[in-house]
This record gives structure tokens, C-alpha cells and sequence, in this order.
């Protein structure tokens, strides 16, 4: 998933000034517990509208997916921020959007031998090297790709938490297995982070349905928007489907709500990459539970302006 539209960064210093109007976005984002499996991490739409995701971080105003975008949310109020896994030549998970190196690095400098410069091609020791914020400004030179565990150790020092995509699995057999590793050393698979603070989602039904089995407590999400017809199957193992906001309508979101996802409770509909106040409420208006976003603090601002009219 990635939008980074001209106007976003025209709305940056706007934007960055606004911040979030009224603590963390997720307070009101929190389901009770049930008998039927956990709480939802995020609950239905609540009294200050969808939840708000930053998308790879602040990442409207600082380099997706790095420490630096996570703490950039952090301090602009927002709990929840969103990711993409992948896998290196030697085995280390990684936070990078892309399956190759050259969009957000330095990697065709460095190594100008080795196009078209896939993350699966390099070891995590030569990934490590390289600069993964030039490319968005010169105030973020020296920043690198985190491993998944620096990741998470950052979230978690945060206070934050996580919608995670596992990507392209197709490319990275036993992903799903290797992450949930990941996150069970890291402390994120106890209790409190399952029903509360992680979402793992995949643009791969066959990843999340693998998730599903390998560890039933946990929430997921697929990311697509299956027929109507279809979403019946979906429900047997994930609990959100969340779709790119151009594929849907009121209608369709009201379909997915009408039914009991994997843990016995309505699906939920998380809708991506909005980055402008009027998308922001278009589909607010359809009634999706959350909104991922480059710019959290432009979205949370329009869907509080929408409540307060």
C-alpha cells in the first residue's frame, strides 16, 4: 500500500501543528472482553469516529517505515501505526514496504552491482549499511531499516500498537511462522498485546488463514475487497476485511459488519491509504471502523470536524 500524494506534503506543516485534539487516538478504541475469543483491538467506530492508523508511521512527514516515523507518530498522539515484514537473504525479518532495496535506500550507491536490488538478495549485515532517509530529506540522513524486533522493542517502549502486514509471503515460505516467532520473544503474543494492542493482516488470504490456525487467539485482517458473495468464506478465519477506499461503498461495508468473523463478533472494515479531509469523511460517512493514513493528525482532524458539525 503506498499514496503519497503532492498534497500531503503540502499539508505537512499544517498538518504536524495539529496534532490529535484530544489525547491518543485510539482511547475510545478498546472492546470489553468476551467469552467467544478476544477483545477486538480496536472495537467498533467509536465517539470520536474510525480509529486512525499511521500508515508506515507519521510517513507524510518522516521516512515510512522507520524508527523515526513510529516515534514521529508517537508524539503527533497516535497509538496505532502500521507496518510491512520481509525477509532478508539470511533469515532476518525486516520492516520494508518494498521487495526491493531502491525506493527508500541508498542500495544502488552502495551496491550498484547487485540490481534490481531485491531485500531477499541481501544479508541483514549489508541491509544495515545502508540509508534508509536521504531519499525523503536531508534532516533524516543515516536512518536504517529496522529489523522486526527493533521495531517492535520501539513500539513497545512507545506505548504504541501495531497493525502488521506480512508481505508478499509468496516470496518468503514460513513467514507466518517466523514472525509470530518474532513476536512471541518480543512479548507481543501475551494477553494484553493480543486482545489490545497487535493486528496481523496480509494481502495473502492463504498467509492470514495460516496465521488464524498457527495462533487462533490473535485478530487478523485481509487486505482486498472480496464480493459480497464471498465474504462468508473470509469470516471463517479473519476478523476485518480491509480494503483501498476506491473499492468500496456504504452498502458493502454494511455487508461485511453483518457478519461474525472468526472470533464470534461483527467484522470490522479498515479502509486505506486516505489522506485527504474529504476522503477522510467520504468514508467516515460509509461507516468504516478505521482509516490508515500517511497523515494521521489530517484525517483525525477531519473526522473530529465531521462530529463536531
Amino acid at each position: 500500500m503506498y499514496v503519497r500524494p503532492a498534497a500531503v506534503a503540502a499539508a505537512a506543516f499544517l498538518g504536524f501543528t495539529l496534532t490529535v485534539l484530544g489525547g491518543t487516538t485510539s482511547s475510545a478504541a478498546t472492546g470489553p472482553s468476551s467469552s467467544t475469543g478476544p477483545a477486538s483491538p480496536t472495537g467498533k467506530t467509536g465517539p470520536l469516529g474510525p480509529v486512525v492508523y499511521a500508515h508506515r508511521g507519521a510517513s507524510a512527514y518522516a521516512p515510512e517505515n522507520t524508527l523515526a516515523s513510529i516515534d514521529l507518530a508517537m508524539r503527533m498522539g497516535f497509538d496505532w501505526v502500521e507496518n510491512d515484514v520481509q525477509r532478508t537473504k539470511d533469515g532476518e525479518l525486516v520492516v520494508i514496504h518494498d521487495d526491493t532495496l531502491a525506493r527508500t535506500t541508498d542500495v544502488e550507491q552502495a551496491f550498484p552491482d547487485r540490481k534490481p536490488w531485491h531485500v531477499k538478495d541481501f544479508t541483514y549485515a549489508e541491509i544495515a549499511t545502508l540509508d534508509a532517509g536521504s531519499w525523503f530529506g536531508a534532516g533524516f540522513a543515516g536512518t536504517r531499516v529496522p529489523t522486526l524486533r527493533e521495531y517492535l522493542d520501539r513500539v513497545q517502549r512507545n506505548q504504541q500498537r501495531l497493525l502488521l502486514e506480512i508481505k508478499k509471503p509468496e516470496i518468503y515460505p514460513g513467514i507466518e511462522e517466523q514472525t509470530l516467532q518474532v513476536l512471541d520473544e518480543a512479548g507481543w503474543l501475551d494477553e494484553g498485546h493480543v486482545q489490545r494492542r497487535l493486528v496481523v493482516q496480509s494481502f495473502s488470504a492463504d498467509s492470514v488463514r495460516i496465521v488464524h490456525e498457527m495462533r487462533p487467539d490473535l485478530v487478523t485482517a485481509f487486505l482486498g475487497t472480496p464480493t459480497v458473495a464471498d465474504l462468508p468464506k473470509y469470516a471463517q478465519f479473519t476478523d476485518r476485511i480491509n480494503p483501498w477506499h476506491t473499492t468500496i461503498s456504504a452498502d458493502w461495508v454494511t455487508a461485511v459488519h453483518g457478519l461474525l468473523g472468526a472470533h464470534g463478533r461483527a467484522m470490522e472494515v479498515d479502509t486505506w491509504i486516505v489522506d485527504d479531509p474529504a476522503t477522510a469523511r467520504k468514508v467516515q460517512g460509509m461507516g468504516v471502523d478505521g482509516i490508515i493514513t500517511n497523515a494521521p493528525d489530517v484525517v483525525r482532524k477531519a473526522v473530529l470536524g465531521a462530529f463536531a458539525h
